[in-house]
């Protein structure tokens, strides 16, 4: 038994320390998803339709004030920054909190005297506005936290943190809701008020870290990187809620809730493009700037590949998922999760692209690429929705994604021409066949929803191949993030908590 749990341990020593950090945040993932799932279908019991929605709309609003209270800072100059201020990091963090305090103040001075006018438009009473607010504030202080915590490579912390909040918000969230007659806003209370107390603990230690809220150098780096990205970050809220919101107002909020719980499930794969990025990402901008850009391309192929085959799962068995998830009142939502999809696979594509573009600080056509995107969906909604149904949506999100994806990739080519730069980190060829066999098959899952034997043989035998491929798959993994002797491409040495 000994000597069984030597060789493991063995083992375990000897892989490449961004293999096990990847693993570990997939996991960890795996585990946060399979929570949600788990709770998924004791709150869409507990509440009615409309209470759900509620919470639906809730999420929707909370989305789209965080760009404006906090910039998206935790998110796009925030990985380039861990390389610029590297000496100083927890300084940029703390500055980053003082810029999310100024504009949460700015936030409350034009909401609060005239609320009644800003609670019409949100449908949310003044209490759970000033709660978002709170929770924005507390959930941008535990990114920037478990980002630093990433970029050198400290897993361990970040993943338990990750799973007791995990645990706690569903727990507090089921014993408000049982309790209460207002059980949508029980709902959002239960979730919100972990991840404030949590955020405050987090924004206390950042400050300590810090030291101070203000540094000039860092806040106009921030601003200046992150405010021409505000039409970007608008386009993805488009892309990721307004869907429900028109929902909401062009056919019922019952609609609404109906959308987002189908919608929800088929992007639930967001966990792996996350998971992925947490590691791809840093070793990504590490290879542009050591000149071997052009080993992302069997690496960006790989990913895409095994993003399809998880994304053919779901679509798959999308049915079952449902009935599971949601029940009979959510049944009819089934034919919106193929189509939702198939689109994360092209936000996965614009994404690598977009990748790039940040890399240089190049953010003129990434804003314009969003801007033409968010419109068209937008005005596809408008269109459609009325005419076909709410599950029209789901198809205006594909078809906006694509065109996402494409202009993205145009803009991308642009930046490269501009600075005489070759294009050799990604196979377009074989990143379109994907796309395509995706579709395809996902077309074959639909024709074969009334027919669950039959999906299931096909499901087996995909994943015998899997099996049977696993080495070839493995190594792959191992090639995207090695590290020889615990440093990363640049020389560093990569701590471990």
């Amino acid at each position: 038994m000994g000597a069984m749990v030597n060789k493991i341990k063995s083992k375990w020593n000897n892989i490449p320390l961004t293999v096990k950090v990847s693993a570990a945040y997939a996991i960890c993932s795996i585990l946060q998803r399979c929570l949600s799932f788990i709770t998924m279908p004791i709150f869409v019991r507990l509440l009615t339709t409309e209470q759900y929605g509620m919470y639906v709309v809730y999420q929707s609003w909370n989305s789209i004030l965080t760009i404006f209270i906090t910039l998206n800072l935790a998110f796009g100059s925030f990985s380039k920054a861990m390389i610029k201020f590297e000496k100083d990091r927890e300084g940029y963090i703390a500055s980053v909190e003082g810029m999310c305090l100024v504009l949460a103040a700015l936030f409350l001075v034009i909401y609060l005297p005239f609320r009644d006018l800003w609670n019409g438009l949100f449908e949310l009473p003044t209490s759970i506005m000033l709660l978002m607010v709170g929770e924005i504030l507390g959930s941008t202080a535990i990114l920037l936290w478990s980002g630093k915590k990433r970029f050198e490579f400290k897993y361990k912390c970040v993943v338990a943190v990750t799973l007791i909040m995990s645990v706690l918000s569903p727990v507090l969230a089921y014993i408000l809701v049982i309790n209460s007659e207002d059980k949508g806003y029980a709902r959002i209370f239960g979730y919100s008020i972990v991840i404030i107390l949590m955020g405050l603990f987090f924004f206390g230690l950042n400050l300590f870290r810090g030291k101070r809220l203000f540094n000039k150098e860092y806040w106009k780096y921030g601003l200046t990187f992150n405010l021409p990205l505000l039409a970007y970050y608008l386009s993805q809220y488009v892309f990721n809620q307004s869907d429900r919101i028109m929902i909401d107002h062009l056919v019922n909020r019952d609609k609404a809730a109906i959308y987002g719980v189908a919608y929800s499930l088929a992007m639930v794969l967001t966990f792996i493009i996350n998971a992925t990025n947490n590691s791809y990402i840093p070793w990504f901008y590490l290879k542009i700037k050591d000149g071997k850009a052009f080993e992302n391309k069997k690496v960006s192929l790989i990913i895409s590949v095994m993003m399809a085959i998880l994304l053919c799962g779901v679509v798959w068995f999308a049915p079952e998922i449902i009935a599971i998830i949601g029940g009979e009142e959510y049944v009819e939502a089934v034919f919106v999760i193929p189509p939702v999809a198939i689109s994360l696979l092209m936000l996965f594509y614009a994404q690598m692209f977009i990748c790039v573009e940040f890399y240089y600080e190049k953010k003129k056509r990434l804003v314009i690429a969003s801007v033409v995107a968010a419109l068209l969906n937008i005005i596809l909604n408008w269109i459609f929705i009325p005419k076909f149904g709410y599950i029209a949506a789901a198809y205006t999100t594909l078809f906006s994604y694509i065109v996402f994806a494409f202009a993205n990739y145009l803009a991308m080519k642009s930046i490269l021409k501009e600075l005489s730069l070759e294009d050799n980190a990604y196979d377009y060829f074989k990143m379109i066949m994907v796309f395509i066999a995706l579709i395809v098959c996902s077309v074959l899952g639909i024709v074969l929803y009334s027919y669950v034997i039959a999906r299931l043989i096909v499901a087996l035998i995909v994943l015998i191949v899997l099996i049977i491929k696993r080495k070839t798959l493995y190594d792959y993994y191992v090639m995207v993030f090695k590290s020889k002797k615990g440093k990363t491409s640049s020389g560093d040495d990569l701590n471990v908590e």
